[in-house]
């Protein structure tokens, strides 16, 4: 009897010990709709997931509906007053309200707070931004991509209350302006990331004033903004350590302007899709000064040949992996196998279909 006890404390010893080891292990790795039914499995379990803070700092309701009320909900759990990442992308029933009453009810909740993503969220508008930024004092990470309903005001909103982000996404806010630009420049100089795709209200004038204070991005997202011309073009060459460049469909950029932006010599990822005004000189270029490529897209662009590949395989072909030319009527080598050749590292040949 006295063995039979022994080894049922050893047991017991070894499940609280071996067993919470593991489970704190296994969680964080976890989806949060599976840790949060985990809690339902016993009591005991219950308080070993509840007693790691480190596993309660997301709150991911991304594409949920009830988002807002679901939000609210979470944060009026203890578990959840370190929480560091809210993930709100595409999700359904969260407006301006909710973000207020987080504000009024919860106002030390997102102290922590450094990622938001409020992508896809198109009932959001500048009110909604005054109100959740203003309790988010660490925020780093902001993302509101395919926003219409935001607008210079919402960028004030944020650069005043949060004073560290370093990356920020704007994609598809249609109604940004210039002054929001001048903004950002202003106050996110340690900027390192940005992405102003389809921000069509964007002039030269306002890039530059990112180009010329944010020296630090390393991710610059231009997509679909065919306005800018080599005036703003050219001083993305003040980007010493910029890695990612996406300017597809900057029918305005000449092989000059290509040239300038070759001085970013870091760069591993460049889309130059439908850039229709580049030719080989552009191209050979950027090969020989930015031999780290990884990624490169020429689809469309009618104007480069086998020339400026030749010099890209002399320069680039250890580290190209994606390579784009379709489109390219000028390039006739550009079967699978005549760029497995020239490039042997590649892997992916149609970034667009």
């Amino acid at each position: 009897m006295e063995a039979k006890k022994v080894t049922e404390e050893e047991e017991e010893s070894w499940r609280r010990e071996i067993v919470t080891s593991v489970m704190r292990l296994v969680s964080t790795r976890l989806p949060q709709t599976d840790l949060i039914s985990l809690l339902l499995v016993s009591p005991w379990l219950y308080r070993t997931l509840i007693s790691y803070p480190s596993i309660w700092l997301n709150i991911d309701l991304r594409e949920m509906t009830n988002a807002g009320d679901r939000l609210l909900a979470a944060l009026s759990l203890p578990r959840y007053r370190q929480v560091k990442h809210i993930n709100l992308e595409f999700a359904q029933g969260v407006v301006d309200s909710h973000l207020k009453l987080v504000k009024a009810e919860y106002p030390d909740a997102l102290l922590s707070l450094e990622c938001l993503n409020l992508n896809g969220c198109q009932k959001i508008s500048d009110n909604g931004i005054e109100a959740i930024t203003s309790i988010c004092p660490k925020l780093k990470v902001f993302s509101i991509y395919w926003n219409v309903r935001v607008t210079d005001a919402g960028i004030r909103h944020l650069v005043k209350n949060c004073r560290h982000i370093i990356d920020l996404n704007l994609s598809g806010c249609k109604s940004l302006t210039d002054k929001s630009m001048q903004l950002v420049a202003e106050s996110y100089q340690d900027l390192e990331s940005l992405d102003i795709t389809r921000c069509v209200k964007i002039t030269d004038d306002g890039l530059l004033q990112v180009l010329q204070k944010c020296s630090s991005l390393q991710t610059l997202n231009l997509y679909a903004l065919s306005g800018f011309t080599d005036k703003a073009y050219k001083k993305i060459s003040l980007l010493p350590d910029l890695r990612f460049l996406d300017l597809c469909g900057a029918q305005n950029l000449s092989d000059e302007g290509l040239g300038h932006i070759a001085k970013c010599n870091k760069l591993e990822s460049l889309n130059l899709t439908w850039c229709v005004r580049i030719t080989d000189a552009g191209v050979i270029t950027i090969a020989n000064s930015c031999t780290s490529l990884e990624f490169l897209s020429l689809f469309g662009i009618v104007g480069v040949t086998d020339r400026c590949l030749e010099t890209l395989s002399q320069t680039c072909s250890t580290s190209l992996t994606t390579l784009d030319v379709n489109g390219c009527i000028g390039i006739k080598r550009r079967s699978r196998e005549e760029l497995l050749q020239m490039f042997p590292r590649l892997t992916c040949f149609k970034v667009h279909s």
